[in-house]
């Protein structure tokens, strides 16, 4: 994992993550992409799993955490989609552009 996957996952991930885990998880997935998401997984996991969705204490306080999960959600379906894109992905045709220019089609003059 070099320098630049590393940022591109601190950055998807926060500055908080354990960065051997990270580097164990990338050399086992491969991209930094299947980390991100597979954290996020995770993460998204242990917010529906371990802890309860809402919690209130009557006229004191109360918690939700529905915000929390969806924006986990969010955050995966725009790693799912490619956005934003990390350092390793693959380009495309192996790095050429898959751009077209325009072709202008116009009456050739009779004879």
């Amino acid at each position: 994992m070099d320098a630049a996957v590393q940022a591109w996952l601190l950055g998807q991930l926060g500055k908080s993550s354990d960065l051997t885990d990270l580097q164990t998880r990338y050399t086992r997935l491969g991209t930094a992409r299947a980390v991100a998401l597979e954290v996020l997984y995770e993460r998204k996991a242990a917010l529906i799993n371990d802890q309860p969705a809402s919690v209130t204490v009557s006229s004191v306080v109360g918690v939700v955490y529905t915000e929390n999960i969806k924006a986990i959600e969010r955050q995966i379906a725009l790693l799912q989609d490619g956005n934003p894109p990390a350092p390793d992905d693959p380009t495309p045709d192996g790095g050429q552009d898959d751009t077209f220019g325009i072709l202008y089609l116009r009456e050739r003059a009779r004879r």
